[in-house]
């Protein structure tokens, strides 16, 4: 191919992406435009009202609980005057701009999946001071740029189109303990930098590569099925409380990805590697026995006494063997 048929080729490649994402920006404009104007009125704030509670000086009584999900909302305006509420629910509806909740100086627990939120940047979310619990699944999350919560424990991004995780630092989300990727678009973990993180869940993206791990030193639980890792290189020794492990259907198709696993060994408890091409080996559990003698359960199974002592035995005759060739 001459190197005028290969620009031709790129050149179409390209025109033939840029329409398709033009269509894609179009269907979106469509579905907008198509979108009945519904903004929250009084009569649906009597009707979602609940939970009465002393008020923040205790001098009175106030609703501080809210469910407005799947009122096909599309404006929450008057929500900035119900400034008492605790835990909101806001789910299944077609909101783009939670920009009113930044009078929600009380909020504890906020539940606003399926939604339409493109993004973070210019809305409050970092700014309320005491939420603890946030729930963003199925909306339209590009990017976690702008994301901030002193309070934040618990943040579910699940089923956004997040690429690549920016922003997400600790002077932001001192507190957060789980955070939720689950289903988006994102092709390695690099970009948290969370060392309070204890649960992080990354299944079913596209994570080739994993990177930047060594920055979560109390992390507890790594799950990573459904991904595309062909080895577990990235994983650190100073992910020093990792107990649990799961990377079902992936790549993996060598031992040598065990090796890895050995700066780990010390608190894996439990890993789940059925799925890989490396779960069909012959004595697929007692080689991975042998290379993390403390593990408990490997595929949601526990070990068995015999199983114990059969992997012992093959590490026994491994250093004497090693020990001969030394000699």
């Amino acid at each position: 191919m001459s190197l005028t048929d290969e620009d031709e080729l790129l050149h179409g490649e390209s025109d033939e992406e840029g329409q398709k994402e033009e269509e894609a920006q179009e269907e979106e404009a469509t579905e907008r435009d198509q979108i009945e104007s519904c903004p929250l009125t009084q009569d649906m704030m009597a009707q979602s009202l609940s939970l009465l509670c002393r008020t923040g000086n205790g001098l009175a009584h106030a609703f501080v609980k809210a469910d407005l999900k799947e009122r096909s909302l599309t404006d929450i305006a008057l929500l900035s005057s119900f400034v008492h509420l605790r835990f909101l629910d806001i789910s299944s509806n077609f909101l783009t701009d939670f920009s009113p909740l930044a009078a929600l100086t009380q909020l504890l627990w906020l539940k606003a999946d399926g939604n339409q939120l493109p993004g973070f940047r210019d809305q409050p979310l970092g700014q309320l001071a005491y939420l603890q619990w946030l729930s963003l699944a199925a909306n339209r999350l590009g990017d976690t740029e702008g994301l901030g919560g002193p309070a934040l424990e618990s943040l579910n991004l699940t089923g956004n189109g997040i690429q690549r995780v920016s922003g997400l630092e600790y002077h932001r989300l001192t507190n957060l303990v789980t955070l939720e990727l689950r289903g988006n678009s994102l092709e390695t973990t690099d970009g948290i930098y969370l060392p309070n993180l204890r649960n992080l869940y990354l299944a079913q993206n596209k994570i080739k590569q994993l990177e930047g791990l060594e920055k979560l030193e109390r992390l507890t639980t790594l799950h990573l099925r459904g991904n595309q890792l062909e080895t577990l290189d990235g994983l650190s020794p100073s992910m020093k409380s990792l107990q649990y492990l799961n990377i079902r259907d992936n790549l993996i198709a060598s031992r040598k990805a065990l090796q890895s696993l050995l700066g780990v060994a010390q608190t894996l408890q439990a890993i789940v590697l059925t799925g890989n091409p490396f779960s069909d080996m012959e004595d697929y559990r007692l080689l991975v026995l042998t290379y993390l003698p403390l593990l408990e359960r490997l595929d949601k199974e526990h070990f068995s006494s015999e199983e114990r002592m059969e992997a012992q035995e093959r590490i026994r005759e491994f250093e004497e063997s090693t020990e001969q060739e030394d000699q």
